[in-house]
């Protein structure tokens, strides 16, 4: 089974639902993001969630009305709340109402900053999971040494547990996203393991690998096997398989390596004045080598798995980082990425497991946030 990649309607106005209350930096951190949104593409418009009283006067500040709607909520959901409680009680949230946009066909993805626990809980409950999903996953781009610059990983922490039907799993919804959203026909899956030989690993890794490797062949990708951390932003893969703890800490690790790269540049430019004037020669290298290493060009994961298109951007985000998960969203909700994913799962005759609430709550009580 084929999936095509180029056939996107472009002119089709795509809505993206926007929680605008879940972010570190606020309402007018989101809008500005909105605005830079609005600015590159003249096919988009915006559900925006929360207090009309402040999104208002903000939107109305950068003439953003004529692409925004305002629906006023008053509650949203804390950083430090309990996915569990969310559940039981947060149908009154930004957070909620922005989901159930995408759930009733108001809106084509949704985007949010707020708390990755409470938002795969209200995800999982409201659009449910694809038949023949076990565990959705968070797929997120790595900068990358690929001539696209990116990679695709997953999952990075939409649970700390994966099994080998989960594994995957992972594996054939990252193959999907590789081709609908990165334009590979082929993509190279890679497992994350410890080392590359075969008797390495956890029994549920040695088993996802012979598994992915049977599947290999009719899902249309390239499985390499085994990869290790340092391929992660290699030219050897184009999707890597792991499970959410393995994943979220990589993220978080990459993050933070490429803050400390950027600020120890800073530094080391400074120290002298020869220094200085070897900084302002290569200003130009320097600005495209901090833009190619900036965490905030490729924020925003993707919740793979779900009926329904769910963009988590990072909670301390700024415009620019808004931004590019806005953008990430419209991608995909206009390659109508999500319907070719739940073709991709029901052609591979998965059976899923129970979808109850109670399974909802076991599988986001132990998230990563």
């Amino acid at each position: 089974m084929t999936e095509p990649t180029q056939d996107h309607d472009k002119d089709r106005r795509v809505t993206i639902a926007v929680d605008a209350m879940g972010g570190d930096l606020g309402p007018a951190a989101i809008v500005a993001g909105i605005s830079k949104s609005i600015a590159k593409n003249p096919n988009i418009a915006f559900l925006v969630f929360g207090p009309e009283s402040e999104l208002t006067p903000l939107i109305a500040k950068r003439k953003l009305a004529d692409r925004c709607e305002v629906r006023d909520v008053r509650e949203f959901v804390k950083m430090d709340d309990k996915p569990a409680h969310v559940m039981r009680h947060g149908k009154g949230t930004t957070m909620w109402a922005a989901v159930d946009a995408v759930k009733s066909g108001d809106a084509d993805a949704v985007v949010s900053c707020g708390n990755t626990g409470a938002l795969m809980a209200v995800s999982m409950l409201a659009l449910r999971k694809l038949p023949g999903v076990d565990r959705p996953a968070i797929g997120i781009l790595w900068p990358s040494e690929n001539p696209g610059g990116f990679n695709v990983m997953l999952d990075v922490g939409a649970d700390v547990r994966a099994d080998t039907k989960d594994l995957v799993q992972y594996a054939l919804m990252g193959a999907s996203y590789a081709r609908n959203g990165l334009g590979l026909k082929r993509p190279r899956i890679g497992l994350l393991n410890v080392g590359t030989e075969e008797n390495k690993g956890r029994p549920e890794i040695r088993n996802a690998h012979d598994a992915i490797a049977r599947a290999a062949p009719d899902a249309e990708f390239e499985f390499v096997g085994f990869v290790e951390g340092g391929d992660i932003p290699s030219n050897r893969v184009d999707v890597i398989v792991t499970d959410g703890f393995t994943g979220n800490v990589a993220l978080k690790t990459g993050e933070g390596t490429a803050r400390l790269i950027r600020e120890l540049l800073r530094e080391a430019f400074r120290a002298t004045p020869l220094s200085r004037i070897a900084a302002l020669l290569a200003l130009t290298s320097l600005r495209r080598l901090s833009k190619r290493i900036d965490p905030r060009r490729v924020n925003g994961g993707v919740f793979l798995g779900l009926n329904g298109t769910v963009v988590k951007s990072h909670g301390s985000a700024d415009a620019t980082g808004v931004s590019a998960a806005i953008k990430l969203a419209f991608r995909l909700a206009e390659s109508r990425f999500n319907d070719r994913l739940a073709a991709r799962v029901a052609s591979l005759d998965l059976s899923p497991q129970d979808s109850s609430e109670e399974q909802v709550e076991t599988a986001t009580s132990e998230q990563a946030t």
